[in-house]
């Protein structure tokens, strides 16, 4: 085995523990703005590590001209897409909630109603 397959071996397993701990880490975080930045690192560390190891692994061919443009596609692509998301979700929603640690409250996200918001959404329904 040369040095260039292990290395591209690296990189494709890097990019791979890169994109596993992205994905725990959206799933730990209650926020959507930090999953926002957690998916965009993870498209972007994780994805051109991968692309690159692939890269390495197949040599200097038109699959590799192919990544190259894959790579610079996501290089730009990826930080525009998580900054318009993130400007959207800002200007629809308002600044961020502070949301609790506790397990006891409700979600930011969740449609439960409390016993006053129910009777008064009764009342309109009636009138």
């Amino acid at each position: 085995m040369s040095v260039l397959t292990i290395f591209s071996y690296i990189f494709i397993i890097a990019g791979l523990v890169f994109m596993l701990f992205g994905i725990v880490g959206i799933f730990t975080n209650r926020d959507f703005y930090t999953r926002l930045l957690v998916s965009s690192k993870i498209d972007i560390v994780g994805s051109l590590t991968l692309i690159l190891g692939l890269a390495l692994r197949h040599g200097f061919s038109f699959f590799t001209g192919k990544l190259a443009l894959l790579f610079i596609i996501i290089l730009i692509l990826a930080p525009l897409n998580a900054h318009v998301l993130g400007r959207c979700a800002f200007f629809s929603q308002g600044a961020p909630q502070k949301t609790s640690d506790s397990p006891s409250k409700a979600s930011p996200f969740s449609q439960e109603m409390s016993p006053s918001t129910q009777k008064n959404s009764d009342e309109k329904d009636t009138a």
